[in-house]
């Protein structure tokens, strides 16, 4: 799911859990880890929004959450980061276990 400057609001007070991921087509490390995060994508479906933004599209976004370099993920809910950022990148299971500390 793209999250955009335009849309991200909508998605950050759903109530639901949001994992962001913070990336850009030219960056590698970001190619890597992208079936991770489409497959936590089909995995959690129903249960929490995950999503990327593109940094070079939504400035606003990434200036919000101080994002200085990618990939980085950050998990919202009701508008507010939960923990910290993971910059660089996470295994499936420790996003998963992420996504699952959030859910309860």
């Amino acid at each position: 799911m793209e999250i955009t400057d335009a849309n991200y609001a909508e998605y950050a007070n759903s109530g639901q859990l949001v994992m962001i991921d913070f990336w850009a087509p030219w960056c590698g490390p970001c190619r890597t880890i992208a079936p991770v995060i489409d497959e936590l994508a089909k995995e959690y479906e129903g249960k929490a929004i995950i999503g990327k933004i593109n940094i070079d599209e939504s400035p606003e976004v990434c200036d919000e959450f101080g994002i200085r370099s990618i990939p980085t993920i950050v998990f919202v809910k009701n508008g507010v980061m939960l923990g910290d950022k993971l910059v660089g990148g996470a295994s499936k299971s420790a996003l998963a276990s992420k996504i699952e500390m959030f859910l309860n």
